[in-house]
């Protein structure tokens, strides 16, 4: 059979540690490419697929609507570069395909996420596990993998290979090893085991915790275009920010938390965020509609007119923060005063005392060196048979999709082969 390789008459054996998302794209793909394969995917936790069921609110961020490879992987703070050539060969259209292929289909939001129409994460569960069970690949749930030994030549009956121990004593032997462990850190103690280096794995995609009397009782005020600087590492974010009771959220703190990940780790989660509450304004323009509102509207508090489309109860905070009262009347702001509400609008300080957890969605950036990895096919240029995927690489993305698309990329690559 072509792409199938029998030695001592009997089919390659291929295992899995790790069952979720890149785990099972992995071992459907191996056996739907090498129907003769025996796949095996070994679970430590009951439940499969966990991160899956909780994506997106339980509706599953399957991917995001980018389908230009050469953008694609400007959403990835580590790794983007592997990932070029990898999503030149199996990209956003790709999983679009394979999901529709299989009776799920897709939706675009606004934003770009894609998710299955029904909004549940129990389609792409139920799809997953269908494609298993009809591919043949046997599930072992509850298992827990505590070494993973190579196989000299004389010892594996295909000459080489690896031998499993689990926590029961139980051993497995097989030829080809798919590590998608995630995040997890024996996933990362047998990649070491193996011959490969860890980039310390570090949190990311947190929100920022952020005491600061201009956010009192403000919980739950958003504004839909800021821009966020972490000023010492000279990282910057545009989007929507989310006023919370520990701090700030929303996709531009997300991301700009992803791309000062190592930094902010480095410097214990202190730091001085910068906001600009509306960059589609630049200083003089503000300055100017400032100094119109107060020739047009005299009489009128500055609380109750704000000439910009920021939330009124953050204006009024912003503006008492520059000792400016509500009931202060525009023809009484001085020429100073506007100056200052400009610096305010556009260049007010927070600072960052500490980190939040995004909801269950545990994100890390570090993992398995990426140079020792040939991303053409997923495996080990340490250790010949052993292969990666998913998040248990030193690669991560920002919100939106994007690290389940890397899953996806990296498992089917790697399962062209696995099984061969």
């Amino acid at each position: 059979m072509q792409g199938f390789k029998v030695v001592n008459d009997r089919p390659v054996k291929v295992v899995v540690i790790g069952g979720g998302a890149a785990g099972f794209f992995g071992a459907i793909n191996c056996a739907q490419n090498h129907a003769q394969s025996e796949v095996t995917i070994l679970e430590a936790g009951r439940q499969p697929l966990a991160k899956v069921k909780i994506s997106g609110g339980g509706r599953c961020n399957v991917t995001h609507a980018c389908f230009d490879p050469g953008m694609l992987v400007t959403h990835y703070p580590r790794g983007g570069k592997a990932l070029r050539g990898a999503f030149s060969r199996f990209q956003v259209q790709d999983t679009v395909n394979w999901f529709e292929s299989r009776g799920v289909n897709l939706k675009t939001e606004e934003d770009g996420r894609m998710f299955p129409t029904t909004d549940d994460s129990e389609t792409i569960i139920h799809c997953l596990m269908q494609q298993v069970r009809k591919s043949g690949v046997k599930l072992r749930t509850g298992v827990s993998v505590v070494d993973v030994r190579r196989l000299s030549p004389e010892e594996g009956e295909n000459g080489g290979g690896f031998e499993i121990v689990l926590k029961s004593g139980e051993t497995i032997a097989c030829d080809r090893l798919l590590l998608t462990t995630g995040s997890n850190p024996q996933g990362y103690k047998i990649a070491q085991s193996l011959g490969h280096q860890i980039e310390p794995p570090v949190p990311s995609l947190f929100t920022f915790n952020v005491k600061d009397p201009r956010f009192q009782d403000l919980a739950g005020v958003a504004v839909k275009m800021a821009r966020v600087q972490l000023r010492e590492a000279k990282l910057t974010q545009t989007g929507p920010v989310l006023i919370t009771h520990w701090g700030l959220s929303g996709p531009a703190i997300l991301k700009l938390s992803a791309w000062g990940a190592r930094y902010l780790y480095n410097h214990k989660y202190r730091a001085t965020l910068t906001i600009d509450w509306l960059p589609q304004y630049n200083p003089e323009l503000l300055r100017e509609q400032l100094q119109a509102v107060k020739s047009q509207l005299p009489r009128k508090a500055v609380a109750t007119s704000c000439p910009f489309p920021i939330p009124r109860r953050l204006w009024e905070r912003l503006l008492a923060s520059r000792g400016i009262d509500t009931e202060t009347r525009w023809a009484e702001i001085s020429k100073k005063a506007i100056n200052q509400v400009v610096e305010e609008l556009t260049r007010g300080e927070y600072q960052i005392q500490g980190k939040g957890v995004f909801k269950d969605e545990f994100v890390t950036c570090g993992g398995v060196s990426l140079k020792e990895v040939n991303f053409k096919t997923m495996e080990s240029r340490c250790c010949p048979g052993l292969y990666f995927a998913g998040e248990v690489l030193d690669i991560d993305g920002v919100t939106g999709g994007f690290n389940f698309q890397s899953a996806w990329t990296t498992s089917w690559l790697a399962a062209q082969l696995l099984g061969s």
